[in-house]
C-alpha cells in the first residue's frame, strides 16, 4: 500500500477544474472557465505556420530542444517586451516555459524551501496557490483594494513573516479580483521588497487584454536591483493549448532557473515554440492584439450591463481588461448554496473560497468568466443568476 508524501496529503484538486467537469453537462452555461475566447484564436495562421515548419524541415521541430528555449523565439520575445513594455535589460535573461504556471513552479523550486512563506494577494489564482502549497510553502494573504494589494497590510504581513522569500502578484486584471495594481502601489511594493530582501514574482498573463484605461508600467520595467521575476504567456493572445510562455529573470538567477526547467520537463515543445516564433516573423502580432481586444471589450461590457440589469444587488469592480469579474453576493445569500442552486439551473460559476488562503473561511464572492460563453449565454446565464438571487 502506497503512502502519499506529506506535502501532498493535504492537497485538494483545483476547485476550478472540478467545477469545469460540471460544465460538460449538456445545456450548461459556463461562467466557470478561464479560457480565452475561441473566436480570438488565429487558427488559420497557426495551421499555415505548422504546415510550413513541418514541410520545410520537420526534424528541426521534432528533436530535443535547448532548456532555455528556442533561440530565435527568445530573441524575439526579448525585443518585443522591451519595445512594448520596457521590460528586460542586459542583466536579464528570457527563458521559455511550458505555460505561465511553470514560471511559478520553477521560481518556487529555486527561491524557497519547505516551510518558507510566500506573500500573496488574497484572493489569488488557485493554480499558483496550489503550486506554492505543493512545495510545502506557507501562504500569507494580503487583501486587495480596487487598485490592487493593500500596501499597509503588505507592510504588516512582511513584518509578521520574516521567513517570507517572495511576493507573488498578478499586476493587471488580477485573477480572480479583476483589479489592476496602481503605479503608486507598484513602486511601493518594489521598495518594500528591496528593503526586506524579497523577490517579486510578477505574473502578467492578462496585460495584453486591456480594453479600457491607461497602460501601467510593469514592476519589472523599473527593476534596477535584479529582484523581479516577470512571467508572461502566449496563452491569452495566441492559444492556451500551445503552452508557450516566458520568464524574464535576473541573469544571476538564470542558471538556477534553467536547472529548474530541466528538472521539470527538459524543454518546452520545439514545434510550438517555432510556431510562436514564426507568428511574430510573418504576422503583425500587435495588430492581432488590438483586434482581439475588441472581442473582450464587447463581452466584458455585455456581462457588466447584464449584471447591472438582472443582479443589481451584486457588487463588483468593473475591470479594465482580463477575463474575470469578482462578484460579491448580498449578505443574506449563502455563497455555496447559491453556487449549487445555479448548477441546478444549468449555470456554473466558481465559488470564491477557491481563491482564498483558507478555503474553509466564510466567503461571499463568486468568480465569473466572460470570455468563454457566447453572447447569448452571457445574457441568459446572468438573467438566471438574478432569478435565483430573487428567491432569497
Amino acid at each position: 500500500m502506497y503512502k502519499l508524501s506529506d506535502k501532498f496529503t493535504s492537497m485538494k484538486p483545483s476547485a476550478v477544474r472540478e467545477i469545469l467537469k460540471v460544465t460538460s453537462q449538456p445545456g450548461m452555461i459556463a461562467f466557470a472557465g478561464g479560457s480565452p475566447a475561441v473566436e480570438a484564436f488565429p487558427t488559420e495562421e497557426v495551421k499555415a505556420l505548422a504546415n510550413e515548419i513541418l514541410s520545410e524541415n520537420p526534424v528541426s521541430a521534432l528533436v530535443y530542444g535547448v532548456s532555455e528555449g528556442y533561440d530565435p523565439l527568445r530573441k524575439t520575445v526579448k525585443e518585443w517586451l522591451k519595445e512594448r513594455e520596457n521590460v528586460g535589460t542586459d542583466d536579464d535573461s528570457v527563458i521559455i516555459t511550458a505555460g505561465g504556471t511553470q514560471v511559478m513552479d520553477i521560481a518556487t523550486r529555486i527561491l524557497a524551501d519547505k516551510g518558507d512563506t510566500v506573500i500573496c494577494e488574497e484572493p489569488s489564482f488557485i493554480g499558483s496557490l496550489n503550486c506554492f502549497r505543493s512545495h510545502g510553502l506557507k501562504l500569507a494573504g494580503v487583501p486587495i483594494d480596487s487598485d490592487g494589494m493593500n500596501i499597509k497590510a503588505l507592510e504588516r504581513v512582511i513584518k509578521e513573516n520574516p521567513n517570507a522569500k517572495f511576493i507573488y502578484t498578478i499586476t493587471n486584471f488580477q485573477n480572480p479580483g479583476g483589479t489592476t495594481l496602481s503605479l503608486e502601489k507598484r513602486k511601493a511594493m518594489y521598495e518594500l521588497a528591496k528593503a526586506n530582501n524579497l523577490v517579486i514574482l510578477e505574473d502578467n498573463p492578462y496585460g495584453n487584454l486591456r480594453v479600457a484605461g491607461e497602460e501601467v508600467p510593469a514592476i519589472k520595467s523599473f527593476d534596477t536591483e535584479g529582484i523581479v521575476v516577470y512571467a508572461g504567456t502566449f496563452s491569452k493572445i495566441l492559444a492556451p493549448g500551445i503552452r508557450v510562455a516566458y520568464a524574464v529573470v535576473p541573469k544571476a538567477m538564470a542558471a538556477a532557473f534553467t536547472i529548474g526547467k530541466q528538472v521539470s520537463d527538459v524543454h518546452t515543445g520545439v514545434l510550438n515554440q517555432m510556431i510562436v516564433s514564426r507568428w511574430f516573423d510573418e504576422y503583425d502580432v500587435n495588430a492581432h492584439i488590438e483586434e482581439i481586444r475588441k472581442i473582450y471589450r464587447r463581452k466584458l461590457n455585455l456581462m457588466c450591463d447584464c449584471l447591472d440589469k438582472y443582479c443589481p444587488s451584486i457588487e463588483y469592480v468593473r475591470p479594465e481588461g482580463g477575463l474575470f469579474i469578482w462578484a460579491k453576493l448580498p449578505e443574506n445569500v449563502d455563497m455555496l448554496d447559491y453556487v449549487n442552486r445555479l448548477i441546478e439551473k444549468k449555470v456554473a460559476v466558481v465559488p470564491g473560497t477557491a481563491f482564498m488562503m483558507d478555503d474553509t473561511a466564510p466567503c461571499s464572492y463568486i468568480r465569473l468568466n466572460f470570455s468563454t460563453p457566447s453572447d447569448e449565454n452571457i445574457k441568459e446565464g446572468v438573467k438566471i443568476m438574478g432569478e435565483v438571487l430573487n428567491n432569497y
